[in-house]
């Protein structure tokens, strides 16, 4: 058995959806599977935690994508293809029933990578994944095509072989706050407006910026408590008071991670929140390290692996 090089692990970036889903939430997310026969060919036992055992009767051949769920997880669901996940993959090949390929199944929940990127060396994963939550180990007939070709080749796939991926869902993160809205009273504050995606905008009133920093729980998750020992990962938008213009967004690119500590000011305003909150905090001009008052949201998508030691 392989590793998967670090060239696989870490691809490039490209926009996809996931079918079948809808953000924020994923209570409104509904999984789909295959009911065909093929999948009766395949037998796929052992933990999760470690590479599976997958039986199949040799050469084995579709000639269309088929999945499902081996396990069935309860947590958080991939509901977008910018969500962040961390996943092993097995690759096996049809023609012999060998393992071509798979990830380290070491436990490490650091591989953070957005779900799109997992699809560009698995195209079918966009399908196969929607709405997979984690805890989830999945199966899926690879038919000839559904790996892209140099990735094919260099595992050694031959042309017109089909496969078995083995996918065993490690971790999830948020696409988006996911809490119940909060009341908050007090004036002559900048109001949240939200995307259908749950991505955030800021409506700045034309009133003086308060005097003292401003924090408010728009959304309260459910999540676990952030108290400062593993890093937070979270979508950031920051906009200007006076002139209204952004000056910091990570909902173009990916969220965040960074330790409480190393922002001690942002630290003291997330500390004690959950993961699914969302958070506003305003800067007045004397904290905010520029020439005026600053607001930022935060949207808390989930807590990052303990740093190396």
């Amino acid at each position: 058995m392989r590793k998967i090089p670090a060239a696989l692990a870490v691809l490039g970036l490209v926009t996809v959806g996931l079918a079948g889903c809808s953000l924020p939430g994923s209570s409104d997310c509904s999984r789909s599977v295959s009911d065909s026969e093929v999948l009766g060919l395949i037998e796929v036992t052992g933990s999760t935690d470690a590479v599976p055992d997958v039986d199949v009767y040799t050469p084995f051949h579709t000639a269309d994508t088929e999945f499902a769920d081996v396990e069935q997880g309860d947590g958080t669901v991939i509901a977008s293809a910018d969500q962040l996940i961390v996943i092993d993959v097995t690759l096996v090949s049809g023609q012999t029933g060998r393992t071509l390929i798979a990830t380290p199944y070491d436990g490490d929940l650091s591989r953070v990578f957005p779900a799109s990127q997992w699809t560009q060396t698995f195209p079918v994963f966009e399908d196969a994944l929607a709405c997979a939550a984690e805890g989830s180990r999945v199966v899926v007939a690879l038919a000839p095509g559904d790996v892209e070709a140099e990735t094919a080749a260099s595992v050694g796939l031959g042309e017109g072989e089909s496969a078995i991926a083995v996918v065993d869902v490690r971790k999830v993160y948020l696409a988006a706050a996911d809490g119940a809205l909060q009341f908050n009273s007090g004036g002559g504050l900048p109001a949240v407006v939200r995307a259908p995606d749950g991505r955030p905008g800021l409506i700045i009133p034309d009133g003086a910026p308060p005097s003292d920093i401003v924090v408010q729980t728009i959304k309260k998750g459910g999540g676990p408590v952030i108290e400062g020992d593993l890093p937070v990962r979270a979508h950031i938008l920051g906009v200007s008071w006076d002139d209204k213009e952004q000056i910091k967004t990570t909902w173009d690119s990916q969220p965040e991670s960074f330790m409480l500590a190393s922002d001690p000011i942002l630290g003291d305003a997330l500390a004690g929140q959950t993961v699914g909150s969302q958070v506003m905090v305003v800067f007045p001009v004397e904290e905010s390290g520029t020439d005026q008052a600053t607001v930022f949201v935060l949207d808390i998508l989930g807590l990052d692996a303990a740093p190396a030691q």
